[in-house]
């Protein structure tokens, strides 16, 4: 499937502190789950998506990131002094990842059903899109919690802070980075340009079709694990 147009970013900078003992002695990212790091869960996706130009990011352990990640054809942009949160991480990667739209995936998710990114790709729409973001109803996410974060209109467009958030951020956008590459700090989450995007009605969300599980947490290893367990066996 080389036909996807757009070159990957996957996140695996972060600490990992949510998962305790063990992020002690390895990045979250080379965490196994059903029998692979979950770096490598990630770029199956990408790779099935036909994306062709993949970056990485790394900060915490990433000496055990590029020995995992050598002679795969990946590149990376390290973050030396200190991670630079998401807006940040995107933003000093972007002379790696070229101009125009690029497709964000994170490294803590397992996705089961339609490939996220074919999905994304197919519904992006660059002449009123800035962001696309890829979303679950909560009642059907595994280990996330019991928060939402984004309403979703019948129009596509995403909203949120006004309650009623019943809707999912899964770990996959496509997102437009010119906010990104003119913002004058270095360190910043993409909440940020989210919030301006929805501000300026060109933030939207598609509901995955599939599951999805969020392994930022030891319980979500388990739970991962049964949910591609079962997508083999349907």
């Amino acid at each position: 499937m080389s036909d996807f147009p757009f070159p990957l970013m996957i996140f695996a900078a972060g600490f990992g502190t949510r998962m305790g003992a063990l992020t002690a002695d390895r990045p979250k990212p080379l965490i196994p789950v059903a029998g692979r790091a979950l770096i490598d869960h990630a770029l199956e996706v990408g790779h099935q998506a036909g994306a062709t130009r993949t970056v990485v990011n790394t900060h915490y352990r990433a000496d055990q990131m590029a020995i995992h990640l050598a002679g795969r054809g990946v590149a990376i942009s390290h973050e030396c002094e200190q991670i630079l949160e998401t807006g940040g991480g995107l933003k000093a990667a972007l002379p790696l990842l070229g101009d125009g739209p690029v497709a964000l995936l994170n490294s803590d998710g397992i996705w089961t059903g339609q490939n996220p990114l074919r999905e994304l790709a197919a519904a992006w729409d660059g002449s009123r899109m800035e962001a696309l973001l890829l979303l679950l109803p909560l009642a059907d996410t595994l280990a996330h919690g019991p928060k939402g974060d984004f309403r979703l209109a019948p129009d596509g467009r995403i909203s949120r802070g006004a309650g009623g958030e019943d809707h999912v951020y899964i770990g996959a956008q496509i997102l437009h980075p010119a906010r990104i590459a003119t913002t004058s700090d270095a360190v910043f989450s993409l909440n940020r340009p989210w919030s301006e995007m929805i501000a300026a009605g060109t933030a939207y969300g598609i509901v995955h079709h599939g599951g999805w599980c969020d392994v930022g947490h030891p319980e979500g290893i388990a739970a991962a694990e049964a949910l591609l367990h079962s997508a083999r066996h349907d």
